[in-house]
């Protein structure tokens, strides 16, 4: 059964133009904390109008299996995403990119047999190889990051030559899918893809994977984009392009914020170069204190500047360390949250988490442009983080982290940690800035340290 279409062509040109602007609007808004609430209603509008368009502009054939599909989808997704923790948000987002880069090289397959000429065809392989490499990749990163597989660089002998050995062979096969238009040799396409796409991400460890979260989200945006020339949809086209080059973009800023190169994060296990997390603490005397004698230092404080980190964002404690910077306010002293641009586990994950807590934009402050500051704070308040300040990155040649710009934590006149133990960072190295003479830790869960220590302020 057909459904005739409702909208005339024009009408649906406007209307596809109106949705790609809301797109264009959406990575506007996205860019800025302050706007990404507003910009991600926008996409989401976009998105909306989009569907609403293919739905009154096309012939569509089985449209009870097509709103069924889309009731399971959205019966999936929406109880996920709703429940979802801002500590499990980069796993979100690589799961719903790799669904996006695997629907689309199941339509790419669908649409071979149909395919009336060659220039077709190429772009029909490239969605399938592209769109599995995202599809599995991700998978992969997902698995990762939650911790079902080891996060540390995967290697075993003959993995280079086993890359080359499948690029190879998808080139190759790709190439006699284009001459023959065989259905058969396009499965076999999508099975090398999903291959690539696992042996790719393999060798990517620690504080390296969301930076290959990125990149495949820009895979899947190019796999999109290529499925809009094999459908003739133009804005699938522009979305697709927008995705992928936002996704490159942005990878490339994260890669700058880690101090290296993409080829140096996507194959430096090879050579020994990729951060691979570590679980062993170390037995070295350090100077610990409770939460009173931290109150008393940062209360009689002028100015404090608290570097949030991963750990912050585990313990959920970002609305009490909104509530002790009011604290802290409320007795005249100056407070500043230095956020680096790689802290967390995503771009914008310590943005985002105190966002949450209602602490004001203007008490965010990059790294750029807080990084002189410390040598004028009387204490740097460490809640959760250590990479990231992790001196190593500028005098440890050969540290998975060397090269890194950092948060000068140690240019404080005093420096406090608040860590749960003596576990190395997610990059798996010591952090000469833990022994110190100016430098105490506070033991314990960030959220209950920041409690006794919010609690021993109100007492002064």
């Amino acid at each position: 059964m057909l459904a005739s279409p409702v909208l005339a062509p024009t009408w649906t040109a406007l209307l596809y133009l109106v949705a790609a602007v809301c797109f264009i609007l959406a990575l506007k808004g996205l860019s800025s904390p302050k706007h990404a609430r507003r910009g991600n209603l926008i996409g989401a509008f976009g998105a909306f109008v989009a569907l609403v368009t293919v739905f009154l502009s096309s012939r569509l054939q089985n449209l009870p299996w097509i709103f069924g599909a889309m009731v399971v989808g959205a019966a999936i997704a929406a109880p996920v995403a709703r429940r979802v923790k801002m500590t499990q948000m980069p796993q979100l987002v690589a799961m719903f990119n790799g669904v996006g880069g695997g629907a689309a090289g199941l339509v790419a397959l669908l649409e071979l047999p149909h395919a009336e000429n060659a220039w077709l065809r190429v772009a029909i392989v490239f969605t399938l190889l592209v769109g599995a490499i995202s599809f599995a990749g991700s998978g992969v990163t997902f698995a990762k990051l939650q911790e079902l597989m080891t996060t540390r660089p995967v290697m075993f002998a003959g993995l280079p030559v086993l890359m080359g050995v499948v690029l190879v062979v998808a080139v190759g096969t790709a190439a006699l899918v284009v001459a023959t238009g065989s259905v058969g040799l396009a499965v076999v396409v999508l099975a090398v893809g999903l291959v690539a796409g696992v042996l790719l991400v393999l060798p990517v460890g620690g504080a390296d994977v969301p930076i290959v979260i990125s990149l495949l989200n820009a895979f899947t945006g190019l796999a999109v984009a290529a499925s809009g020339l094999v459908l003739g949809n133009v804005l699938l086209v522009v979305a697709g392009t927008l995705v992928g080059a936002s996704g490159t973009i942005l990878t490339r800023l994260m890669a700058a914020a880690m101090g290296r190169s993409v080829s140096g994060i996507m194959f430096g296990a090879f050579k020994g170069g990729s951060t691979a997390g570590s679980t062993v603490a170390s037995e070295r005397p350090v100077r610990s204190s409770n939460p009173e004698d931290v109150a008393v230092l940062l209360g009689y404080a002028q100015r404090v500047i608290i570097v949030p980190g991963y750990g912050l964002a585990v313990a959920q404690g970002q609305h009490t360390a909104a509530e002790l910077a009011q604290a802290l306010e409320s007795r005249g002293v100056d407070v500043e949250f230095a956020i680096h641009p790689v802290a967390g586990r995503m771009p914008g994950h310590m943005n985002v988490l105190l966002a949450e807590a209602n602490v004001p934009y203007e008490s965010l402050k990059e790294m750029s442009e807080v990084n002189g500051d410390f040598k004028q704070a009387d204490v740097a308040l460490v809640v959760g983080a250590n990479d990231v300040v992790n001196p190593a990155a500028k005098t440890t040649p050969g540290s998975p982290i060397y090269g890194m710009p950092i948060l000068e934590a140690g240019d404080a006149r005093q420096v406090v940690f608040l860590k749960r133990s003596m576990r190395p960072g997610f990059a798996g190295i010591e952090n000469e800035l833990l022994y110190e003479p100016q430098t105490t830790l506070l033991f314990g869960d960030a959220k209950e340290s920041l409690a006794k220590v919010l609690s021993a302020v109100k007492a002064l």
